[in-house]
């Protein structure tokens, strides 16, 4: 199968295609950093470079000719810095625009590709207690927009008939980058806890499954549509840190402040404030088994590899 992947350098991206060519899959890469693609994932078939205004770029349209697949996981990183007006045009365009000019390219190859896998967020849903599904109604902030324009920028491919899957991943825990590495450290030092009241939910899903869920859309075609990626048991975030700390032997009693994080992220700080509780009625519908259903299980596993 010829899978052609968007934005694989990133903590998805490198796993994910690892598992691929270890499948015996082609792969080509997509990538602005053809250089930092290369060094990273060096067994790829191909490197190409990719930006938002390349889609009439020949060496991408002959690329996509004759692909089976296309995984979109190219975005700006939310919580790379505070959000000023830039940085969220940034996070809208790198998504939005970005998934409207692969779908161009994609159209413009005139392959009636079969699948296009892309990332989506949990962020659509908004800040909620009530249990949120698939068909649950969305939120109407910034981010949430985000998403939502983020599916749709595909829609183009309703032309081909194309099988299309938006994963709406949760906070994705791993030891190399995102949420459970920044929280490791103040909790190493004894210092760890909560972000804000700690009341807020925390959609956590293991790496692996993520990794996984994407290789079961690529392999059964019966999925289809939005699929929460995340796991079945969400935990309130001071649930979440309890956990945690008594995993690694430490305590979970120091709180960060709210306000602290509004000043360091701006409005972002609200991302880390709020949440869902995000259940994955679809994936359990198509037949996936999470590996890690239960944090605890899932942090042993993390902390000690």
């Amino acid at each position: 199968m010829k899978i052609v992947i968007a934005g694989a350098t990133g903590l998805i991206g490198k796993a994910l295609t690892k598992k691929l060519i270890d499948n015996g899959e082609d792969v080509i890469i997509f990538s602005r950093n053809i250089a930092k693609s290369k060094e990273l994932i060096p067994n790829a078939k191909d490197h190409i470079e990719w930006r938002i205004n390349s889609s009439t770029n020949p060496q991408v349209i002959d690329a996509l000719k004759d692909a089976d697949t296309v995984i979109n996981l190219a975005g700006e990183n939310v919580l790379s810095r505070r959000w000023t007006k830039k940085h969220k045009e940034n996070i809208y365009n790198s998504r939005v625009k970005g998934t409207r000019k692969l779908t161009e390219a994609i159209l413009k190859s005139n392959n009636p590709l079969k699948t296009f896998i892309s990332a989506s967020a949990v962020g659509i849903y908004g800040s909620r207690d009530s249990e949120t599904f698939e068909d649950s109604e969305t939120g109407n902030d910034f981010l949430a927009n985000v998403v939502k324009d983020w599916e749709s920028a595909s829609s183009g491919l309703e032309k081909f008939n194309t099988r299309r899957v938006h994963l709406r991943i949760g906070i994705v825990l791993s030891t190399e980058e995102g949420a459970l590495k920044k929280l490791l450290l103040p909790f190493k030092l004894f210092v760890g806890g909560p972000l804000g009241s700690g009341k807020q939910w925390f959609p956590w899903i293991h790496i692996d499954d993520v990794v996984e869920l994407f290789l079961y859309s690529i392999y059964n075609s019966s999925v289809e549509g939005a699929v929460n990626t995340a796991s079945p048991n969400p935990l309130r975030m001071k649930e979440f840190c309890k956990v945690l700390g008594k995993t690694m032997k430490r305590p979970s009693i120091f709180n960060v402040p709210s306000l602290a994080l509004k000043i360091l992220f701006g409005e972002g700080g609200d991302v880390l404030l709020m949440g869902a509780k995000v259940l994955p009625k679809r994936a359990a519908d198509f037949g996936y088994k999470f590996k890690f259903e239960n944090a605890e299980k899932a942090l042993e596993d993390l902390l000690n590899k």
